[in-house]
């Protein structure tokens, strides 16, 4: 129970970042400034963040024109719910 713990602390944690950078970034487009890398969307996607990141595009509308954000972002989503199901039953 405690490592389900951990992980949803995880989960959560990566996600919300995710989401607030994505916000940030669409608010820098907006206003012309230096942008946030698309590599950090990816890393963190990666790290466990896509559900965030897909949250992030639907609210903010943005990065929806980008096909490998539409498509890899719920990839990258379904590979994060496998992974923690891994970690969680494999043991």
């Amino acid at each position: 129970m405690e490592e389900l713990n951990g992980i949803l602390f995880y989960l959560i944690g990566v996600n919300v970042i995710t989401f607030i950078i994505m916000g940030m970034d669409k608010q820098k487009a907006r206003k012309k400034k230096y942008r946030i890398p698309e590599r950090t969307f990816w890393l963190l996607a990666i790290v466990g963040g896509a559900l965030g990141a897909i949250i992030g595009m639907q609210r903010y509308r943005h990065k929806t024109k980008h096909r490998a954000f539409m498509w890899g972002m719920p990839i990258l989503f379904l590979v994060n719910v496998a992974s923690v199901l891994y970690l969680l039953y494999a043991n």
